[in-house]
């Protein structure tokens, strides 16, 4: 209890001065966003007791698009916590009271899937991010799982960002990642405790985080698989379903608790 009450104090009270040290940043056009933004995440990831382990070679020397599975707000921690990072959210997540306005300050592109034009201004987003380097994490799923399975990739988004590329100076690299949660309290979690840290459906947040928070330690493992150029698959449903397909089988290696033994790890 005291140690949920310690984290509820830190994000109440350290969010907003962030919030508000970024946005003078911004207005400044001064560097230091990307070394808040992941330092904040690391000291989140720290407190949740979040541990870690890099699975993969992620692309670091030029911005990148990474189209990922999705399974919990504990994704966006993280994913985070591991380098500077723009995210694609739902719109409704600029309308939360302070997670707003924090993910606004993050470079988040909000996207309103039911609406076509705005879905063009958010691809437009995407590539204006990627353009001035900052990489940027697509969940292309649409929703959250149960940490259990990868969902079918919707096709559109990453369709969209097949056709901009075309209009990128250097092109647009994709590169897929898996993101699991594979132990609790150093044991192999079954897929049984999965929603400890799953959050999808009609799971409420803060009756969430308050079990994930009491339940302890958790192990997760972020991989990479290998990057592709947005204009090497000629049609877009291809794209989407070879991007999934690389996802499912990284995942799928990571919960069966086999690493990519060919790629470096690191754990932090």
């Amino acid at each position: 209890m005291t140690r949920a009450l310690f984290i509820a104090v830190f994000f109440f009270t350290v969010t907003p001065v962030l919030i508000s040290i970024q946005w003078l940043l911004g207005k400044l056009h001064l560097p230091g966003w990307g070394f808040i933004s992941s330092n904040y995440y690391r000291v989140l990831r720290s407190l949740l007791r979040i541990r870690v382990r890099v699975a993969g070679v992620p692309v670091r020397d030029r911005a990148v698009l990474f189209v990922s599975n999705h399974v919990s707000w504990v994704d966006i921690i993280v994913i985070g916590s591991l380098a500077p990072i723009a995210y694609v959210a739902k719109s409704e997540v600029g309308n939360w009271p302070l997670v707003g306005a924090t993910a606004r300050m993050q470079r988040t592109v909000f996207v309103d899937r039911a609406r076509r034009r705005q879905t063009g201004d958010a691809i437009a987003e995407i590539v204006a991010r990627l353009a001035s380097g900052t990489s940027v994490v697509l969940f292309a799923e649409g929703t959250s799982s149960d940490g259990n399975r990868v969902l079918p990739f919707r096709s559109a988004l990453v369709g969209a960002v097949k056709e901009a590329s075309t209009r990128s100076a250097r092109g647009i690299l994709i590169q897929p990642m898996s993101i699991c949660y594979t132990g609790l309290n150093g044991i192999p979690m079954g897929r049984q405790h999965r929603p400890t840290v799953a959050w999808y459906g009609d799971l409420d947040f803060m009756p969430h985080i308050k079990a994930l928070i009491e339940r302890g330690a958790i192990d997760a493992v972020v991989s990479y698989g290998d990057p592709v150029g947005a204009d090497g698959i000629a049609d877009r449903k291809a794209m989407a379903k070879s991007l999934e397909g690389a996802v499912r089988e990284i995942t799928s290696t990571t919960l069966r608790g086999r690493s990519q033994s060919a790629q470096p790890r690191q754990t932090s």
